[in-house]
C-alpha cells in the first residue's frame, strides 16, 4: 500500500506542508517526552528509600493485632493490644 491508496491522503496539495509540519511536531514531543521518561526513571532510582511507615491495629473491630508496613499487612501481633 502506498500512501496514494490511503483515503486521508486525498488532501489538498497546499495542506500537505501543514501535515508533514504537524507530523513532524508530534514525532518530536514523541522523542522529547521519550527522554523525560528515562530521565525520570533514572532520578527515582537514585532517590533515597522512605522509611517505612508502621501501622498497628487494635482497635474494636480492626483486626485484633494487625501490623501493616507501608500498607501492606505483614502479620498479627497475637496477645498484643497496644505499641
Amino acid at each position: 500500500m502506498i500512501l496514494e491508496d490511503l483515503p486521508w491522503s486525498d488532501a489538498p496539495p497546499e495542506d500537505r506542508p501543514v501535515r508533514e509540519f504537524a507530523a513532524a511536531l508530534l514525532r518530536a514531543l514523541g522523542a522529547a517526552l521519550d527522554r523525560l521518561a528515562v530521565r525520570l526513571v533514572h532520578v527515582a532510582a537514585q532517590a533515597p528509600a522512605a522509611e517505612p511507615m508502621l501501622e498497628f491495629y487494635a482497635e474494636a473491630g480492626a483486626p485484633e493485632g494487625a501490623l501493616y508496613v507501608n500498607g501492606r499487612l505483614v502479620g498479627h501481633l497475637p496477645g498484643v493490644t497496644r505499641l
